[in-house]
């Protein structure tokens, strides 16, 4: 692990100070966990993810069906 040096607004740091208290954790873990919570949030999810995500989501009967129809227009 790599050591740094970082400074808080004084309310920050009382705030962390009193969640690490409460947690029984040190000011550094709830650092790191919140770090990596951010890299997750961040992380571009993959194709499989969206659509895994996205199932379920259309509830106006056959979806190909659908799109077979709109795409008619396209034809014409």
């Amino acid at each position: 692990m790599v050591r740094t040096v970082i400074s808080f607004d004084p309310d920050d740091k009382a705030w962390l100070d009193e969640k690490a208290k409460r947690e029984r954790v040190t000011m550094a873990e709830l650092v790191r966990r919140a770090i990596r919570r951010m890299r997750e949030e961040e992380r571009t999810p993959s194709f499989d993810e969206v659509l895994e995500r996205a199932r379920g989501s259309w509830r106006h009967g056959d979806g190909l069906e659908y799109q077979l129809r709109i795409r008619e227009e396209w034809e014409r």
